[in-house]
């Protein structure tokens, strides 16, 4: 949620140890590059876990800005953030337990996903205690086989909304890929068939969705016969590539992190460096700390394994990142490096910084761990937008 980062716009407060940039303008502009992608169907903005890390609320607005008609999250709580903010267009929330509030998400106009018959019973038991019809989307698994009906349910689910049709408006059928990022695998196209099926099997028990979606990210980009009235993009919209060994598809990261420089100092040939000594200077060199570390959402398995742009070059770490701190090599001559510059330890790649990309390559992880993974004293700082957030 918003509240989980100190986050400042005040040019006036004193500069932060460590911080992480969202560029409100790259997500404008990705979701209009998306939207390119789409064609004539709608985009719903995937903005669950706090905007992936960019901060829900932000993001939520500079994609709206771009084009984007919808916005997608996982849980109530995370809908009522973007209501609560003043945000008015329709927002799906899909994943839920049956005991969610989900009279607070009727009387906020949210759309509930539902994908059990005890889903679409405990929703309607909020409709008729509220006193008005809930608008639901019913998720159909096609093959991913983690949330959505099931086969067996699916059936099911159909005709207790044909029977609680008087407490619930059924406005979309969804679904999601398992293999989108490796877009000529059969699984999609036998994903497809499912999902025209499932929305055949509504109309024909007189249940006629206003809208169908299933493309994410990597099918938005791929396969235009996955998109249907509206793409679902998540990861895009943040600017990183969905399916990375094919190019960045035009999208800019909008994330920047780096960390001033608390301390520069001479460590001499033959020293060890961090716990463990796992890295010995092999000549008289100088290094700058960081007061950034894991607990801070930078990887102890990234240890001397990355590089941050200071000093108008990548310089690497050296030695085991700690709690709190890292350190990183500068040379003999130290590079002119002084107390307070500031590091880049990724960003967008355009001054020769590391990339997310790069960092989830190094740890065999991906890109949205990266993103999310940041966290504790890091300030976020937004650039663009309306430059009020």
């Amino acid at each position: 949620m918003a509240g989980s980062f100190p986050v400042t716009a005040d040019p006036s407060a004193p500069e932060p140890q460590a911080e992480f940039v969202v560029d409100l303008d790259a997500i404008t502009q990705n979701v209009r590059t998306l939207r390119g992608y789409a064609g004539d169907g709608a985009l719903m903005a995937v903005v669950k876990a706090d905007g992936y890390n960019h901060g829900a609320v932000a993001v939520s607005r500079a994609a709206i800005a771009g084009g984007a008609r919808e916005l997608g999250v996982t849980t109530v709580a995370e809908a009522l953030e973007l209501r609560k903010a003043g945000i008015d267009v329709p927002i799906l929330c899909w994943l839920n337990t049956a005991d969610a509030d989900f009279a607070a998400a009727i009387r906020a106009d949210v759309e509930i996903g539902v994908s059990s018959v005890k889903h679409v019973a405990a929703v309607a038991a909020a409709a008729k205690a509220v006193g008005a019809p809930a608008t639901v989307a019913v998720k159909v698994d096609t093959g991913l086989n983690r949330n959505g009906a099931s086969q067996q349910e699916y059936p099911l689910v159909l005709d207790a909304l044909a029977d609680l049709s008087s407490s619930l408006r059924l406005r979309g059928i969804f679904s999601h890929l398992a293999l989108a990022d490796s877009p000529q695998h059969p699984m999609n196209d036998t994903q497809r068939q499912r999902f025209v099926d499932a929305v055949a099997a509504a109309k024909a028990n007189g249940l006629v969705p206003e809208v169908v979606h299933l493309a994410n990210s990597a099918a938005t980009v791929t396969r235009q016969d996955l998109h249907f009235d509206m793409v679902r993009p998540g990861i895009a919209i943040y600017g990183l590539s969905p399916i990375p060994e094919l190019g960045t598809f035009g999208l800019v990261p909008a994330m920047t992190v780096s960390a001033r420089v608390a301390l520069v100092k001479a460590v001499a040939a033959g020293e060890g460096v961090s716990y463990g000594h796992e890295w010995i200077a092999p000549r008289d060199t100088t290094v700058a700390l960081l007061p950034v570390g894991y607990a801070d959402g930078i990887p102890r398995a990234l240890g001397g394994r990355f590089d941050v742009l200071l000093g108008g070059a990548r310089r690497p770490s050296i030695g085991r990142v700690c709690m709190d701190q890292l350190v990183v090599d500068l040379g003999p001559d130290g590079a002119g490096v002084q107390e307070g510059d500031r590091a880049v330890l990724f960003g967008t790649g355009a001054n020769g910084e590391a990339t997310a990309q790069e960092w989830a390559d190094t740890l065999g992880t991906i890109h949205y761990e990266v993103v999310t993974g940041m966290r504790g004293r890091t300030v976020r700082r937004y650039v663009g937008g309306n430059g009020s957030q």
